[in-house]
């Protein structure tokens, strides 16, 4: 892809943010999403279902500019034909939208479909169909939804034991809510009105992104050393592994016995630290040989 950020080759995000400006009156949509952006958020949807399709390719437009720029993917709900317009990532599709197999003859192999689903057939139809990532939700009442009854945590308890593609929890999800969507076993979470609709959407996805990384930190290393799988980057380049630490990681790699320096996430972690602190989804670590003057 021209201008995309490639996300069916690498759908480890964690909060997922979609534009709502009915949420935000006085303030433009970039305005918003980039404060989102600065907070944390890994991937923007589009969603604007009032509007012509002039006026979403424009936003579409602003959006693009702006999402690359952070190296966030944008995805486009609905309208294959806008995401092609504008070299979006992907769409994101209704249960009463395009099926995913027209949206992929439309877009290719290589953009992100996911769709909405609201219950465990319809998340294994997506599973089937071919769907990159699935909407799990609304968990609570939303006014982004209305009229649409919550599937409650219960859904997302059955899509985090049955689903294997990635899901991501959505509707009424807060600051206040997260830890039990997350307890029930979502590893990516979405909101709206919570995130654009607070003065602070900057304030809100931190927040928001502390709480799922450590969930995903608890929940790895919880785990027996041979079923855990996450990626983190190493030295530039994105890795797979199973070290739950940082002298783990450096044992993976025979490092651990070497004169090295290394960076968690551009901080200095000294050696006798290493045993104690844990690796978290989307880590970055730097492994530098240190030479020593004599």
């Amino acid at each position: 892809m021209k201008g995309g950020v490639s996300l069916r080759r690498n759908l480890d995000f964690k909060l997922y943010v979609i534009t709502g400006e009915r949420y935000h009156p006085g303030r433009s949509m970039v305005e918003v999403i980039e404060a989102a952006l600065k907070g944390g958020a890994d991937i923007v949807q589009l969603r604007e279902k009032e509007i012509s399709k002039r006026e979403l390719l424009e936003k579409a437009r602003l959006l693009r500019a702006l999402t690359s720029r952070y190296g966030v993917p944008l995805i486009i709900n609905d309208h294959p034909d806008v995401a092609l317009a504008i070299d979006a990532d992907g769409v994101h599709l209704g249960q009463e939208d395009l099926p995913i197999s027209v949206a992929r003859s439309v877009l290719g192999p290589h953009r992100t479909i996911g769709i909405s689903t609201h219950n465990l057939d319809q998340a294994r139809a997506a599973v089937t169909a071919g769907a990159d990532y699935i909407g799990v939700g609304p968990v609570y009442p939303t006014g982004t939804k209305p009229g649409r009854q919550a599937v409650t945590t219960a859904y997302v308890s059955q899509a985090a034991a049955e689903i294997r593609i990635p899901f991501v929890a959505i509707g009424g999800i807060t600051t206040d809510n997260a830890a039990e969507v997350l307890k029930a076993g979502a590893r990516r979470l979405c909101a709206v009105s919570a995130i654009v609709g607070n003065p602070d959407p900057e304030g809100v996805c931190r927040n928001l992104l502390e709480q799922i990384t450590a969930w995903n930190a608890s929940s790895i290393a919880a785990k027996p050393s041979e079923e855990r799988d996450m990626i983190v980057t190493v030295n530039g380049r994105q890795e797979r592994t199973k070290a739950a630490t940082m002298l783990e990681l450096a044992e993976q790699y025979k490092l651990a016995d070497k004169r090295i320096v290394a960076e968690l996430n551009g901080e200095v972690i000294p050696r006798q630290s290493w045993q104690d602190t844990p690796l978290r989804i989307g880590s970055s670590v730097e492994f530098v040989h240190f030479v020593g003057g004599g």
